[in-house]
């Protein structure tokens, strides 16, 4: 049984150059990918509260295996 490609996901805030902060999404076997702009720290945390929700949900559907026009 396959899982969500973003259920083994690592996430980290980090400081941007501008003052703002990003999140850095790590799946094993790809290259780090960074998600930005957010305004505070807190904010990005947030987002990675919600996306780790939305795996979650995603896993229990398991909608993202579905094809174009089914």
């Amino acid at each position: 049984m396959r899982s969500h490609p973003h259920a083994e996901a690592r996430y980290r805030v980090i400081r941007l150059k501008d003052g703002g902060f990003g999140v850095e999404v790590a799946i094993p076997n790809t290259y780090p990918a960074t998600v930005s702009r957010f305004a505070t720290e807190a904010a990005a945390e947030e987002w990675i509260t919600q996306q780790k929700q939305r795996v979650e949900l995603a896993e229990g559907r398991r909608k993202w295996f579905r094809r174009a026009g089914t």
